[in-house]
């Protein structure tokens, strides 16, 4: 009878992750027997583990045993706990020069639309977003009677016209960071390359002020730049027609745009993950970290994000950050996240989800451990608010929450043309305007959901290597980036999941 497949990811690890699922009875990891059912994805403790040792995976504490651990048995939730361990922060002593191209390496380049200022899109699309949420329906109204009236088929260059409503605009702080966070993101999106033209249509009486983000942010009405108050415009109807009529003087400039060959180090890749499961951290995550890899040598900037999922691996950032400066940003959004968790009576330990857990992930430190592996091994360059303008190459970190539509919003407002999200249980996830390419963990996800996958990472585990995946996942970033479309681009994802983070209080 053939051994079930095992895997022990670093040498100072007692357990193994079941590739297979392991019965009772079996004999695994080097002969050790399996004292009942581990499901596959799951840990093997391959040695005694006693009450309140720690448990390691990649090396690395992912817990403590809650009770005595026989070698042979499932680690899991029912017999793993979390506590505080002192972190080597360790500040900058990995930090490395980026490694350029290499003698004879051409410069990769994709087809792109190059936009004032010298930014770089890699859609075409016209955008109309609402200032506040009581503008939303106008919006939507507005981009309906547009693909209603059949007039894109008139504009072969555009993309399409994209409503980005959501739900907050008002019954907030007039100042402070909840509103220059609003005013980070929509600014973000209304300047983002993926737009050739933007509207934006506000309410009139709302705290989020539209006349305020012009004078913010230096702002005209123009070719690229519209915007309407439905108070001021004679109701909603007037409002619509008015708004018809300026996205249709929008549609012959916006379709003037065509696709050139730039660099890519024009590309800002947004990381995400989303439904992990115990192969995330084993395949798709440490090979798109592979793709991150060969971005930055070619001078182009990856953006890992999701605070409160990298918690318990904030260390391993640390050291690779080029600054002790850069590294104690970091360590200062874990602590302020500890805090905003426990003023709403929660923790950071809380996560992972049910899925994650069915998926065999036990503790937020062994998540953490496997999402950080998606952003590869270069030098951490900068680190950034939720929404903010990402102005350096490289390898850097943005703020923002773990819940994947916030977290992907934030990183578009900051300037993210491209989009990788990596998940093992199968998440439905689109992302406009920026195209999301979604790497599946396992080969069984991959074969279940194919229509929504477009990369099958499953196959490492029966030889293909992380370099090799990574190299296939960077030449699929370029094809996308050129025109090609993605799966969830395909499915029409992306018209819900602009949802900026909603911190303060609603009042």
């Amino acid at each position: 009878m053939t051994e079930p497949r095992t895997l022990r990811l670093h040498a100072a690890d007692n357990v193994v992750i079941a590739i297979d699922a392991l019965a009772e009875g079996m004999q695994a990891a080097g002969g050790v027997s399996v004292s009942g059912r581990v499901p596959k994805g799951h840990k093997l403790a391959v040695e005694a583990i006693a009450e309140g040792a720690p448990i390691r995976k990649f090396g690395q504490i992912i817990g403590f045993a809650a009770k005595p651990i026989a070698a042979g048995d499932w680690v899991h939730e029912h017999n793993v706990a979390i506590q505080d361990f002192e972190r080597d922060y360790a500040f900058a002593t990995e930090a490395k020069p980026d490694e350029g191209l290499r003698p004879g390496e051409a410069p990769a380049t994709f087809q792109g639309f190059l936009r004032p200022g010298g930014r770089v899109g890699t859609r075409n699309y016209v955008g109309i977003l609402s200032s506040v949420n009581c503008s939303a329906t106008v919006v939507d109204f507005i981009a309906e009677e547009i693909a209603r009236s059949g007039i894109l088929a008139d504009y072969p260059n555009i993309d399409g016209v994209v409503p980005f409503t959501h739900g907050t605009g008002c019954g907030m702080s007039s100042k402070g960071e909840e509103f220059d966070l609003l005013a980070r993101t929509q600014w973000g999106y209304a300047s983002h390359p993926n737009f050739s033209a933007i509207l934006m249509i506000g309410l009139g009486c709302e705290v989020f002020q539209i006349p305020r983000l012009k004078a913010a942010y230096g702002i005209e009405d123009g070719t690229h730049f519209q915007s309407l108050v439905i108070q001021e415009s004679g109701g909603t109807r007037k409002s619509i027609e008015a708004g018809v009529a300026k996205i249709k003087e929008m549609l012959p400039l916006a379709n003037r745009s065509v696709r050139q060959t730039v660099p890519a180090s024009a590309l800002n890749l947004a990381l995400q993950c989303g439904g992990s499961d115990g192969y995330s951290g084993l395949t798709a995550n440490p090979a798109l970290g592979a793709a991150v890899d060969l971005l930055v040598r070619h001078g182009g900037t990856a953006i890992l994000s999701e605070t409160p999922e990298i918690f318990g691996a904030e260390h391993l950032l640390t050291r690779r950050a080029e600054s002790r400066e850069v590294g104690q940003k970091i360590v200062d959004l874990i602590e302020w996240w500890k805090d905003y968790a426990a003023r709403a009576g929660g923790e950071l330990n809380n996560n992972p989800s049910p899925g994650n857990k069915a998926g065999g992930l036990t503790t937020i430190l062994e998540k953490s451990l496997g999402a950080a592996a998606k952003g590869g091994t270069s030098t951490l360059r900068g680190v950034y608010r939720y929404a903010e303008r990402i102005d350096r190459a490289g390898f850097v970190y943005m703020d923002t929450p773990g819940y994947d539509p916030v977290a992907a919003t934030g990183q578009v407002a900051g300037g993210a043309n491209v989009l990788c999200f990596t998940t093992g249980r199968g998440s439905a996830y689109g992302c406009k305007p920026t195209p999301s390419i979604k790497l599946a963990t396992n080969s069984d996800l991959y074969r279940r959901m194919e229509e929504d996958m477009d990369i099958d990472c499953g196959d490492i585990l029966d030889g293909v290597s992380i370099e090799e995946k990574g190299r296939q996942i960077f030449a699929h970033i370029l094809a996308v980036a050129s025109g090609q479309r993605s799966k969830s681009e395909l499915l029409g994802y992306g018209r819900n999941e602009f949802v900026p983070w909603q911190i303060g209080a609603v009042m």
